[in-house]
């Protein structure tokens, strides 16, 4: 049913239990995953420009640029080790400056994926509203099945 799975995570220790479910669940059904990390573009606030505070804004965006460069490979390297332990054959990817939900459903769409297995942190409320949900944004606007673990 399912041959190919796509796994997105942050590298948080919650993200992790959507990668772990994911590869598990690609292991039992003999399915490859492709695991993905997003990584947002450098923020500018107008507010911030206007009250006369601006960064140097090429050194703080390569800066920013690079460490999410490195953090998103630390995250993808360990989220292949798992697969491997696994046996589960992965593909990486890193989509820079990127909104996350929307580079989600590109990815899962563009290489036809079968499933999206992500983890939500279960929020409802105010406090989802507040804080946002890429799982929610996956979630409304994917056409490939989303499985949500929390």
């Amino acid at each position: 049913m399912y041959k190919l799975i796509l796994i997105p995570t942050d590298g948080s220790e919650f993200a992790q239990k959507g990668v772990n479910h994911g590869l598990n669940l690609a292991r039992s059904v003999g399915a490859k995953v492709i695991i993905v990390t997003v990584t947002e573009p450098f923020a500018i606030y107008g507010a911030a420009a206007s009250a006369g505070w601006a960064p140097p804004l090429m050194e703080t965006a390569a800066e920013y640029e690079a460490s999410q460069t490195q953090a998103a490979e630390k995250t993808l390297a360990d989220a292949r080790a798992a697969a491997d332990r696994l046996g589960v054959d992965a593909e990486t990817v890193h989509i820079p400056q990127a909104h996350p939900a929307e580079a989600i459903v590109e990815v899962a769409n563009s290489r036809h994926c079968s499933l999206i297995v992500i983890a939500s942190h279960g929020r409802r409320g105010l406090r989802r509203l507040l804080l946002g949900s890429q799982t929610s944004e996956v979630l409304s606007s994917s056409s490939v099945p989303v499985l949500v673990v929390t």
